[in-house]
C-alpha cells in the first residue's frame, strides 16, 4: 500500500473526532452519577453493595471506552483521510459549445445566399448534425440577448430552437455583442475550463462593447471563436413589409442602409480571448475551421499532465467503528458466576 502524502480531504470534520468523545465521556460520567444517586435513594448502602455485586465496573468501563473510540472514528471518517496518489480520470463526453447567433436586421443582407441569417443557421445545423459530440447551446441576440436553447445533448431540441430564429426573435433593434457574450457565459457551467463560445455575426457592434466585454471574460477562461457572416463589400438590407413584399431598409435621411462585414472587431474579440477568427464563406467553411481548432484545443488539453489525486481511505475508520460497535454490543456488564462467589 502506498502511504505517500497522508492528509485529510475534509479537515473541518476533525473537530467532531475530538468533541464527540469528550461530550460522550461527560454523558457517561453523568449517567454513572445519576445511577448511584437513584440506588442510594431506594436502599441502604450495604444493600446497594449486595444488589450490585453482579455488576462489573471493569466491563462497563470497557463498553464506554469502545463507544468513545467509535465516536472518534466517525469524526475521522467524515474528515476523509487520504494517502497514496492516483491520476485523475476524465469522463468527458465531448466539449460543451455555445453558439451565439446574430439575428439583427443587418443579418438580412444578401451578400451571402440566401441571406446572412439563413446562411449562418444552415452552417450551425450542418455542424451539429455532422460533428456534434458534446452538449450544445444557443444564444440569439440583437439589441438584447436571449438564451434560446440551454446546453443539451438533445440535438433535436437544439435544431428546433435554431430553426425558430428569425429577425423578429429579439424585438429590441440594434446589435449588442457585449450583452450577447455575457448572456452566453451565464449559460455555461461555472467550473468548465475553457468556456467555448462560437459567435456568428457580421460584426456590426452598434453598442461598441464587444471587445471590452471579451477582455473581461478572457480572465474567466472564456475562449471565443468569431465567425464573420457577410462580405467586406456588404449589401443593402431588405425586409418584408406589411403587404408581404420586400422593401429596402432606409435610414432617417431616406437612404438605403448598406451593411458590411466588420472583420477588425471580430478579430479583436477572438484575439483577446485566445480564440480565432474565420469568415463563414459561401458554404460554411468557417465553421469547419472552427471545428478543427476545437479538436486541436481538445487534443492539447488531453495531452496535459493529469492531476494527482489523493486516494480516499475513509473505509478504514468506518470499518473500525463497526467493529467497535459490534464488540461493545457483545460485552455484558455482569460478572461471571465464579467471580461473584470468589
Amino acid at each position: 500500500m502506498n502511504f505517500a502524502n497522508p492528509h485529510f480531504a475534509e479537515p473541518r470534520w476533525l473537530w467532531l473526532a475530538v468533541l464527540a468523545p469528550l461530550l460522550l465521556m461527560a454523558l457517561q460520567r453523568y449517567s454513572d452519577w445519576a445511577r448511584r444517586k437513584q440506588l442510594a435513594q431506594i436502599a441502604a448502602p450495604h444493600f446497594v453493595e449486595e444488589l450490585t455485586r453482579s455488576a462489573s465496573p471493569a466491563r462497563r468501563a470497557l463498553k464506554q471506552a469502545l463507544l468513545v473510540l467509535a465516536a472518534a472514528g466517525v469524526g475521522l471518517a467524515l474528515a476523509r483521510p487520504q494517502w497514496g496518489e492516483q491520476a485523475e480520470v476524465s469522463h468527458s463526453f465531448g466539449q460543451d459549445i455555445l453558439f451565439i447567433m446574430d439575428c439583427s436586421r443587418s443579418m438580412l443582407a444578401s451578400d451571402v445566399a440566401p441571406n446572412r441569417l439563413q446562411r449562418a443557421r444552415l452552417a450551425i445545423l450542418d455542424y451539429v448534425q455532422r460533428h456534434g459530440h458534446g452538449r450544445v447551446g444557443l444564444v440569439a441576440f440583437a439589441g438584447q440577448a436571449f438564451l434560446q436553447c440551454p446546453l443539451t445533448f438533445d440535438y433535436g431540441a437544439f435544431q428546433d430552437a435554431l430553426m425558430a430564429i428569425d429577425d423578429k426573435t429579439i424585438p429590441v433593434p440594434g446589435t449588442d455583442v457585449g450583452r450577447a457574450l455575457d448572456e452566453a457565459v451565464r449559460a455555461m457551467d461555472k467550473t468548465q475550463r475553457p468556456k467555448l463560445l462560437v459567435l456568428l455575426t457580421d460584426g456590426e457592434d452598434l453598442e461598441k462593447g464587444g471587445v471590452r466585454t471579451a477582455e473581461a471574460l478572457a480572465k474567466e477562461g472564456v475562449v471565443v471563436f468569431t465567425v464573420g457572416v457577410g462580405t467586406a463589400a456588404g449589401a443593402e438590407i431588405q425586409m418584408v413589409n406589411e403587404q408581404g413584399k420586400l422593401e429596402l431598409v432606409r435610414d432617417s435621411r431616406g437612404e438605403a442602409v448598406r451593411s458590411r462585414l466588420d472583420e477588425p472587431t471580430l478579430r479583436a474579440i477572438a484575439q483577446v480571448t485566445h480564440g480565432a477568427y474565420y469568415p463563414l464563406g459561401p458554404l460554411g467553411e468557417g465553421l469547419a475551421k472552427v471545428r478543427l481548432a476545437l479538436e486541436n484545443l481538445s487534443a492539447a488539453s488531453a495531452g496535459a499532465p493529469a492531476r494527482k489525486l489523493g486516494v480516499d481511505r475513509f473505509h478504514w475508520p468506518v470499518a473500525g467503528v463497526l467493529i467497535l460497535l459490534v464488540a461493545e454490543s457483545l460485552i455484558g456488564t455482569r460478572r461471571r458466576l465464579r467471580e461473584i462467589n470468589s
